[in-house]
């Protein structure tokens, strides 16, 4: 069995953050394990509070499951901010650790900011050439890249980008487009689009 381990915000809600990491691992058949960066109150209609968590105790969450399980994978979340974002870069590095999911969570869907700003450059410089895939939305892709990424022609050229910023692959997703959801993946060579029809529901 895999041992992954998530790296994120707790969502109290449990439709994000580590809840959501821990029961997407378990149904697919994993250990999963987590390290929490910072508690949220939040629902379904938005985020009320953001509690950051020391960074000395994040770093001594990532001591102890990494010491003593591992990790045969590392999926990150909410960093939060340049003091977190140094401490996950160093143990990851410490530990060896060869597959990284960087999932760069900047603000929450209701538009409440997950990494401060002052943290962009640390994120682009310490995380994302730990990347073994990094998974920006068209927001973050815009972040990330400084320019607007709302069509198909753009969300390629935002991949490129983001691959030479160090990660081994890059997808941006495209939940957010208008009409069908298409995923672009560059992998510093090609092009893949993934395309899947709509789900309409309430949750």
């Amino acid at each position: 069995m895999e041992r992954i381990l998530t790296v994120a915000a707790s969502d109290s809600s449990g439709g994000a953050g580590i809840q959501a990491d821990l029961k997407t691992i378990t149904l697919m058949g994993s250990f999963a394990m987590s390290v929490v960066t910072a508690l949220t109150a939040q629902n379904t209609k938005g985020i009320t509070e953001v509690r950051k968590v020391p960074v000395s105790f994040v770093g001594r969450q990532l001591d102890a499951v990494l010491s003593d399980i591992g990790a045969d994978a590392v999926k990150t979340g909410a960093l939060i901010d340049s003091r977190v974002i140094d401490v996950v870069a160093r143990k990851i590095k410490v530990y060896k650790c060869q597959t990284v999911v960087v999932d760069p969570v900047m603000a929450s869907t209701s538009g409440t900011s997950l990494l401060a700003r002052a943290a962009y450059s640390s994120f682009k410089k310490a995380i994302i050439p730990l990347a073994s895939i990094i998974t920006p939305n068209l927001y973050e892709a815009s972040l990330l890249t400084g320019q607007k990424v709302e069509k198909r022609a753009q969300m390629k050229t935002a991949a490129q980008k983001i691959h030479q910023l160090g990660a081994r692959n890059a997808l941006v997703t495209g939940g957010h487009l208008k009409g069908r959801p298409i995923d672009i993946l560059f992998d510093g060579k090609d092009f893949y689009e993934f395309d899947a029809e709509r789900v309409t529901t309430r949750s």
